[in-house]
């Protein structure tokens, strides 16, 4: 019994020294090997807490973190966690709070590029999760747009880049389609200056549009409504004009100004949309007002056809949800090619009626050749561009029943073209016709091979390679109006 005792007090000894090492370790979290530091531990809590969605607890974690220890090489990872808890909790406070997050992490930490890049994506992406249909209220996607600019323009090296660009095209596509529909609905009411600007502002800013050979042809049909228009104006003696008239001169400058801007429209499409719907109706316009029909090159062919593959059909799937769905639908954005970086100037309904830049023959004195003489019907809407967009209609309707103008008899057929007329074409393309882009024809030296195959191709294509490249093309694409 006496040898006992000893060993049984020794054994207790070890067991309450190994008692008291275990709870050492349990309480002191800081005792862990793989984390010593405790800027770290509690990083290394946050992010756990994020993985199960316990947004408050790792934004709790993450600003005691930052408060705390304002010198560790975990503060910068921990301001860009927190906007990205906002940003993963959802909802319109949440994204407003991760966006104002990330504006400040861009704004204290602009040497991490590779960050301030993410972060700036990510203000980019908050809103182009909110973006509305066409029709809609368009804040959100002109948000977006500018936002993915920014990321290009400031972070060039980005790894980023090439999901930014493929993101700011849809948001275009987005934009482009509300600018086609106001133009549309302008056109139908015959507020022709109004249409004009706003397809030309269209053209000029999203060359990729997926319908922007309809925006073309339908600018050319605005400008032969203004002919129409202006052929009906009583014509005036020099002396004592009335309001409402005009000299035969300034008449005839005016037509003839017009007729050469929509040449310019329709010419347009045949040499940078070869092969999209409005090609063949563009030709016979062109016959129609005597115009030079200019022909595509190869590269042209080449690139509007790598464009129209690149889109996207949507399915039945997608089309039934498009009803309930708040976002528009981006399957017909471009995968390919450079968006349109640049904003230019917009273009005021007001400046087609009286900059001479779009031809219009300022009149020699008050009242020879005014506004009024192109303004529309007083029971159409007015004919310069909104001031705000609270005058955009929500939906776009047909056009209102209107007496059509009678055509004047000296107004040369699309049947007799003049044979004279179309000799340019038969060496290349018309001078007097806008050049196809610098993307089509201008090859720099150094590009990639695709490159160079198009610059091989910068003769002119024949009718069977465009009428090959065609046959591809899925059918379904409404037409504005039939001509």
């Amino acid at each position: 019994m006496s040898r006992r005792m000893p060993l049984i007090a020794v054994l207790g000894t070890l067991l309450a020294m190994t008692a008291a090492c275990t709870n050492k370790k349990s309480v002191n979290p800081l005792a862990d090997l793989g984390s010593k530091q405790p800027d770290k531990v509690l990083f290394d809590k946050a992010m756990d807490a994020m993985r199960h969605n316990r947004f408050d607890v790792a934004r709790l974690q993450l600003q005691t973190l930052i408060n705390t220890y304002p010198d560790s090489e975990f503060v910068a990872r921990a301001k860009l966690a927190v906007g990205d808890s906002w940003y993963a909790e959802g909802g319109t406070a949440a994204l407003a709070q991760a966006e104002q997050e990330y504006e400040d992490f861009r704004t204290f930490f602009p040497n991490m590029l590779q960050e301030a890049s993410e972060a700036q994506l990510k203000i980019a992406n908050i809103h182009y999760q909110q973006m509305e249909k066409a029709d809609r209220d368009y804040t959100h996607a002109k948000r977006a747009e500018d936002e993915y600019r920014t990321l290009i323009l400031e972070y060039p090296d980005s790894k980023l880049l090439p999901e930014a660009k493929q993101r700011l095209l849809e948001v275009q596509e987005v934009l482009g389609e509300r600018e086609f529909e106001i133009g549309r609905f302008y056109y139908l009411r015959q507020s022709y200056p109004a249409s004009i600007a706003r397809l030309q502002s269209l053209v000029d800013k999203y060359p990729l549009y997926s319908r922007a050979d309809e925006a073309l042809y339908l600018l050319g049909q605005n400008y032969e409504g203004q002919i129409a228009r202006m052929r009906t104006i009583p014509t005036c003696d020099v002396h004592g004009l009335p309001r409402g008239c005009a000299k035969e001169s300034d008449k005839a400058k005016y037509i003839e100004a017009l007729t050469k801007h929509a040449a310019d429209a329709y010419g347009l499409i045949l040499t940078r949309y070869p092969i999209m719907d409005r090609s063949d109706d563009a030709k016979k316009r062109l016959l129609a007002l005597h115009q030079p029909v200019p022909r595509p090159t190869k590269a042209a062919v080449a690139l509007n056809k790598a464009e129209d593959d690149s889109r996207r059909e949507s399915t039945m799937v997608q089309k039934l949800m498009s009803v309930v769905r708040k976002g528009p639908e981006v399957a017909q954005a471009s995968r390919v090619g450079e968006p349109n970086l640049v904003e230019p100037t917009p273009i005021d309904g007001r400046s087609v009626v009286q900059n001479e830049a779009l031809g219009v023959i300022e009149p020699p004195h008050k009242g020879a050749l005014g506004i009024d003489i192109v303004k529309p019907d007083q029971t159409t809407a007015d004919a310069s561009a909104p001031a705000s967009d609270a005058t955009t209609p929500a939906s776009f309707g047909q056009p209102a029943a209107a007496e059509p103008a009678k055509p004047d008899p000296n107004e040369l057929k699309p049947n007799v073209p003049d044979p004279n007329e179309l000799k340019p074409t038969d060496n290349g393309p018309d001078p007097s016709l806008p050049p196809p882009p610098a993307q089509v024809n201008e090859i720099q030296q150094g590009q990639s091979s695709t490159s160079k195959v198009l610059a091989d191709n910068s003769a002119p294509a024949s009718d069977q390679e465009i009428s090959s490249s065609k046959k591809k093309k899925k059918k379904g694409v409404k037409k504005v109006i039939p001509f």
